[in-house]
């Protein structure tokens, strides 16, 4: 099927209009329900090769990924850490000059959204933001989607953000604009997502018809909220970060007081993993109101589609 995603790079959400968004969620559903057969899946993709550059560690992303090209009739290729080095071991633009003349796409899951960058600008094949400090696009299609299966329309969702105000919340922030959701963030002081996101979810969110608030009260911002949405407060590469940040979001765990601040048939989200008393308490994880696995399935869902209209 043709599509404005055939070859193209996945970076940002920005890189997205909301017609394409909405192209991947109607190839995800038709995957998901079977209109779209196993068989007819695998003819998307074979022979088709997509490279896994690691240097976070991974299980949703690596197990989506892995999944879907083999389900699409292609191969995935895992290139951990210790494997790469990427910047260490040889430049960022050499290995995407090798990866380009040996693989039909990448997925980077790095450190750096400028190696992400530079990796799309060298490759010559298409390279897909696999979580970067920057922005974490794949977990936003899934997210969104979970939300619409859930919700419905999603001009009508209040939506909490609870949490650390970094990659996954910078891709919410933009598809929420874009989809016209009323998105309400709460982070600790200084914690906050950057200015710049900000202003641009705010401005895509005055075209749709949505708002978007950024404070750090958590129970303003789930209070009459249909999905509470929390994230890690210590991200990958923040270990040494620990006990300053524990103490800086303590008063953000989502427990079952905070949801009782959202409408009773509310939602809960965690992008995963869940580190259990945390940011997040066993009562609610466990919980009928936690779509966290839905969400997780999703990821699959989601990343299969958009390798079927990159591949198209």
């Amino acid at each position: 099927m043709p599509t404005s995603l055939a070859g193209r790079n996945l970076l940002s959400i920005a890189d997205l209009t909301r017609e394409e968004i909405e192209e991947i969620w109607r190839v995800s559903t038709a995957q998901k329900s079977g209109e779209v057969t196993r068989e007819q899946q695998l003819e998307i993709a074979p022979g088709r090769t997509l490279a896994m550059l690691f240097d976070k560690s991974s299980l949703r992303t690596r197990l989506g990924f892995e999944v879907a090209m083999s389900q699409l009739g292609g191969h995935a290729l895992y290139l951990a850490p210790a494997d790469v080095r990427i910047g260490e071991r040889e430049a960022v633009g050499d290995i995407a000059r090798v990866l380009g003349r040996t693989v039909d796409a990448v997925s980077a899951r790095l450190h750096s959204h400028d190696h992400i960058t530079e990796l799309a600008s060298a490759a010559g094949v298409p390279v897909i933001n696999a979580m970067s400090n920057l922005e974490h696009p794949c977990q936003a299609l899934a997210d969104l989607l979970t939300i619409r299966e859930h919700k419905g329309d999603l001009q009508a969702v209040e939506l909490a953000w609870v949490g650390d105000g970094y990659n996954v919340c910078h891709s919410l922030l933009l598809i929420s604009g874009l989809f016209g959701v009323n998105l309400k963030v709460a982070t600790p002081a200084t914690y906050e997502p950057r200015a710049d996101i900000v202003a641009r979810a705010q401005q895509l969110a005055a075209q749709n018809g949505g708002t978007i608030a950024v404070g750090n009260d958590p129970q303003a911002a789930v209070t009459g909220a249909d999905v509470v949405y929390t994230d890690v407060w210590i991200s990958a590469g923040m270990d040494d970060q620990s006990i300053r940040r524990r103490a800086d979001f303590k008063q953000f765990r989502v427990d079952q007081d905070l949801v009782k601040q959202a409408k009773p048939d509310a939602i809960v989200l965690h992008c995963l993993p869940a580190h259990r008393d945390d940011e997040i308490t066993d009562e609610v994880m466990d919980g009928p109101q936690c779509a966290a696995f839905d969400q997780a399935e999703n990821r699959l869902h989601t990343q299969r589609a958009l390798l079927t209209l990159i591949f198209s």
